[in-house]
């Protein structure tokens, strides 16, 4: 057969997603802090790369609710949003219930020895007290059923709204709220290895939902209240 024509690099596109990843990872850790200024020139010097894929990483977190982009005028990291919070941790919730759900069924002995193996490194740097490590030791865990669950559309959502819920996972990890998880995790790899697929959903969904007891209340919390002067006299 002929020679085919030369394909296009994927080097661009593997560029996109890794400077979209930083991005949202540094807006995720505070690295990036809420309110702060993102101009595009400054972060391609900073990542080393032109200033495409940093506008077109800007235009993707801007979907997912990390950024605030308005024409003809500065993007800013987004402050957090109890309402849009909110929204995307009743996403994640569901989503996770419903990978549990389909993947228990599917799930091997190295899936689980995987999970086991994963929150016994999230258990080690919760009592450590890193955050960090915390964060990718519950990405670990929680990736393998999302992964045997084999449905993309699901990934896919995830891939979108959980970003937004973790930096409300930061506050949960770096309390001392962040043993309960460990628990959980527990209850929820005993599920899975019973192979009772409702029960498993139901603690993976409580483990998600736990996080709404962290998005501040407007109408309590006079910080998250945009109409509410602090230094207003009652």
């Amino acid at each position: 057969m002929p020679v085919p024509a030369p394909a296009p690099s994927i080097r661009p596109a593997l560029l996109r997603y890794t400077v979209h990843d930083r991005l949202r990872d540094a807006i995720v850790d505070g690295t990036l802090a809420p309110g702060e200024v993102l101009r595009d020139t400054e972060l391609a010097s900073w990542l080393g790369v032109s200033r495409t894929p940093v506008r077109e990483a800007l235009l993707r977190l801007a979907d997912a609710g990390l950024v605030r982009t308005a024409p003809g005028r500065s993007t800013v990291v987004a402050e957090i949003d109890p309402e849009e919070v909110r929204d995307a941790q009743a996403v994640v919730a569901g989503m996770h219930r419903l990978a549990v759900a389909e993947a228990v069924e599917r799930m091997t002995g190295a899936d689980l020895d995987l999970m086991r193996a994963a929150n016994e490194r999230f258990a080690a740097a919760v009592a450590a007290g890193d955050t960090d490590a915390a964060l990718t030791a519950d990405d670990d865990f929680h990736a393998v059923p999302v992964a045997a669950c084999g449905n993309r559309a699901v990934a896919a959502v995830l891939d979108q709204f959980s970003p937004v819920v973790r930096r409300l996972e930061r506050l949960r990890f770096a309390s001392a709220e962040a043993v309960e998880s460990v628990g959980l995790h527990d209850r929820l790899l005993d599920a899975c290895a019973r192979g009772d697929a409702t029960a498993a959903a139901e603690v993976s969904f409580r483990t998600w939902q736990n996080l709404a007891d962290l998005i501040p209340d407007p109408e309590t919390d006079p910080e998250t209240d945009p109409e509410t002067d602090p230094q207003e006299t009652p």
